[in-house]
């Protein structure tokens, strides 16, 4: 049963992994980097938080570095939208409006998935009892590789004011993990804490539900 699961929780972080790297590789085409820099991004949006989560838990060097599977999947899909936009760049200029609410759908995946990871993987170095640690990790397991994508490229983080952001990781981390301690299957309770997260970003750019902001300028 634990090596099933270990199998399910691979074949998410790979779902979460491809997510990312499409998300970051079209928002560095949007920056007009070149092709180094779009497989720059689009690794790092997709790595970024697992490495980040890694550090904070003591794991050296981080598992991104241990097995290559993840950082070949980011390249390759990344690659792989450059070589779409670079080939159809007229199509792929047309269609703007679509193209970001494509790669809202893709952060938002990977959003829920890498949240979820992160908490498993918290749980699994033993610090289960410490919900806040285990939360704290999550977020920043999918969060990470945003806030890194949006510093390299020289834009305000996509966390810091992107509408119910980080919040919606949050309450989907604390949905799974909160059902776990329910005894609720495993698997079974990452679905449900994507769900969540997925459900509220989706809904949160749907009806524009945005976190109370302070406007300094008249």
């Amino acid at each position: 049963m634990l090596e099933w699961f270990e199998k399910f929780v691979t074949c998410a972080e790979i779902i979460g992994t491809a997510a990312f790297a499409a998300s970051g590789a079209m928002i560095a085409i949007d920056r007009e980097l070149d092709m180094f820099g779009v497989l720059f991004l689009g690794v790092t949006a997709a790595v970024g938080g697992g490495i980040l989560r890694d550090l904070f838990l003591g794991i050296t060097p981080p598992s991104a570095f241990h097995d290559a599977i993840y950082v070949s999947v980011a390249a390759a899909v990344a690659l792989a939208v450059f070589l779409f936009a670079w080939l159809n760049q007229r199509q792929y200029c047309r269609r703007r409006a679509l193209l970001d609410r494509i790669i809202n759908l893709l952060d938002t995946v990977g959003l829920g998935i890498f949240g979820v990871v992160g908490v498993e993987t918290s749980v699994s170095m033993g610090h289960g009892d410490n919900m806040f640690l285990c939360v704290f990790l999550g977020m920043t397991t999918a969060v990470g590789g945003g806030i890194l994508r949006d510093v390299f490229s020289h834009t305000v983080p996509a966390v810091l004011k992107k509408r119910i952001y980080a919040v919606a990781s949050i309450l989907g981390c604390l949905t799974y993990l909160l059902l776990c301690r329910a005894l609720l299957p495993n698997p079974a309770a990452m679905l449900a804490g994507v769900a969540v997260t997925v459900a509220i970003r989706l809904c949160s750019t749907h009806y524009r539900w945005d976190l109370p902001v302070v406007r300094g300028k008249s």
